[in-house]
């Protein structure tokens, strides 16, 4: 890798313009951004006659809500090689990526990162870092204009999904008029916003009703700290008979007490650990409270994982709001 990497639009151009094979990549456990702006950027890849793979680290599953996009450029990580170049998106810290990806980064001729958080070192030979963007889906039509390229409609699925749910269907604090204006040209090229809207907002598994319901009825609120919390067991998962990437909607259920200004879900993982899923309204930087306990994400939007008891998890939350 480079010593310096570039930081433009047009290096990352060049770079992907020159590959006959590439292989895009994002987080462990991609949201709907990480895995629409990798599948987007693979898809036009392949529309080009190049040869693509869209790649994801730490046993992933793709979860059913994203059944509907393209997924044809999904392989593991094992079958991708030594590919020309990896694109790397919604994630600048290369631990994000899982240790899976570690050989084909290593592999790779050049190595691309695409983001909009803030936090993390960045890595990589080509660097583009917007944190006005509104999702990384977005950076990646950017390039994909840059390119030249054409949008294939499931191409433009694949983003539109990204832009819809990073902005949280156009409502949170981070929609700009540009991310208005791409889903405009996104539909345009094919993009289906009443798919992406049926499957991920309005279809769960039967048993989801059941485990938001336990969730729900373990909710607390703390007016003194404008803070509503509740957790999520293993246990409530067996019971439901749905997997953790089908609960990833519960924070949004949460979240709509409106004496709160943060809102917190515990998860409780496999392995024992909390993930931890935090959301703001206007004022607090939930981001800088996933910094300090490890994690990151955005303003309004963050995340990041401990250990110990439930409880504690909750005390690490409470000591870091103000009171």
């Amino acid at each position: 890798m480079t010593r310096e990497p570039a930081r433009s639009l047009e290096a990352a151009a060049e770079a992907v313009r020159e590959a006959e094979f590439l292989v895009t990549t994002g987080h462990v456990k991609p949201d709907g951004d990480a895995l629409g702006a990798a599948l987007g950027l693979a898809l036009a890849a392949r529309a080009e006659g190049r040869r693509a793979y869209a790649c994801f680290g730490g046993d992933f599953v793709l979860p059913g809500h994203f059944a509907f996009l393209d997924t044809s450029p999904l392989r593991d990580p094992g079958e991708a090689g030594r590919p020309d170049v990896l694109v790397a998106f919604d994630a600048n810290d290369p631990e994000r990526l899982g240790k899976e990806l570690e050989e084909v980064m290593e592999a790779a001729g050049s190595v691309v990162m695409i983001d909009h958080h803030i936090s993390g070192p960045g890595f990589g030979d080509v660097q583009i870092l917007d944190p006005t963007a509104p999702a990384a889906a977005l950076l990646c039509y950017r390039l994909i204009v840059e390119l030249g390229w054409r949008l294939t409609p499931d191409a433009a699925s694949a983003l539109l999904l990204g832009l819809v749910t990073d902005t949280g269907r156009f409502q949170y604090s981070n929609t700009n008029p540009e991310a208005f204006r791409t889903a405009a040209e996104l539909v345009e090229a094919g993009a289906r916003p009443e798919t992406i809207g049926r499957e991920v907002y309005e279809s769960a598994p039967f048993g989801y009703l059941g485990v938001a319901g336990a969730v729900l009825s373990r909710a607390v609120l703390e007016p003194d700290l404008s803070l509503v919390w509740s957790y999520l067991t293993q246990e409530d998962l067996r019971r439901g008979g749905i997997g953790m990437e089908d609960a990833d909607g519960l924070i949004d259920d949460v979240r709509v007490a409106r004496e709160a200004e943060v809102a917190l879900l515990v998860k409780e993982q496999p392995d024992g650990k909390w993930k931890l899923s935090l959301r703001s309204r206007r004022w607090v930087d939930v981001a800088a409270i996933a910094e300090e306990l490890g994690g990151g994400g955005h303003h309004r939007a963050s995340g990041c994982q401990v250990e110990g008891a439930m409880e504690e998890a909750v005390e690490a939350v409470r000591r870091r709001l103000p009171g």
